[in-house]
């Protein structure tokens, strides 16, 4: 039953990153012609298109992406509570939301991880390399402005890091059941 739960959740949990993925390159304004981003673009474009008829975007922010994360959430958890036999609960539209933005947390820290490790090892020409920067510059270019890079080393990707944890260990502090997500 574990392992059950477990692959379900995975494979909910990988599709929702891929909707936020989504959100996130119109957001950021990233390249749509990147193989990458082309795939994400696939993957999405099949459920996103009747949703992009009734809900419009909001300048950058595709709410239509928004909403399909939200749904993907709502529906891991209306699975899950239905194999595990369990009765509604008002609180599922909740943990949706909740859901959404930790896995979208989530999202950011391995896409960070990725392209500092990729920094290391990459001489710029591969194209997730690109796009990653690409995605994150909007959320590290401010924290540049306030500590600059120092002698080629840029520590903007490790003090952003070391915020979302601190978020991430306050709201469990906050937020019991954000602990269980």
């Amino acid at each position: 039953m574990n392992a059950t739960l477990y692959l379900i959740s995975t494979l909910f949990n990988l599709y929702l990153m891929v909707v936020l993925l989504r959100v996130w390159l119109q957001w950021a304004r990233a390249d749509f012609y990147n193989p990458f981003s082309q795939f994400v673009v696939k993957a999405t474009h099949p459920v996103l298109s009747p949703l992009r008829r009734v809900i419009p975007s909001l300048g950058s922010l595709d709410l239509a992406g928004v909403v399909l994360a939200y749904l993907v959430a709502l529906a891991k958890w209306l699975v899950l509570m239905a194999i595990k036999g369990a009765a509604f609960d008002p609180m599922t539209f909740y943990l949706a939301a909740i859901s959404v933005v930790k896995e979208a947390g989530m999202l950011l820290f391995w896409v960070l991880i990725i392209r500092a490790i990729m920094s290391w090892i990459s001489q710029g020409q591969n194209p997730i390399e690109f796009l990653f920067h690409q995605i994150t510059e909007p959320v590290l270019a401010p924290i540049r402005r306030v500590i600059p890079v120092m002698g080629g080393l840029d520590l903007s990707v490790m003090v952003l890091l070391i915020g979302m944890n601190f978020i991430n260990l306050f709201l469990g502090d906050l937020l019991p059941l954000w602990r269980i997500i």
